[in-house]
């Protein structure tokens, strides 16, 4: 089956349903050997304060 993952900063419900819809769909025509209701898509939420770039926290690099 194949999976979907998406990683990236916390997002409203509403917009979750339209990006796993959107990725679902193309999967589902490019994958078009494999039934769609086998795709997978999976949400994975990192807030600022789980996210580090250039030796700091992303939360910690918000302008004060």
């Amino acid at each position: 089956m194949p999976t979907i993952t998406v990683e990236g900063p916390p997002v409203s419900l509403a917009k979750k349903r339209r990006l796993v819809k959107g990725l679902w769909e193309v999967a589902a025509a490019v994958y078009d050997n494999v039934p769609a209701e086998a795709i997978v898509v999976l949400i994975r939420e990192n807030g600022p304060q789980n996210v580090g770039v250039g030796g700091e926290l992303l939360v910690d690099r918000r302008p004060k």
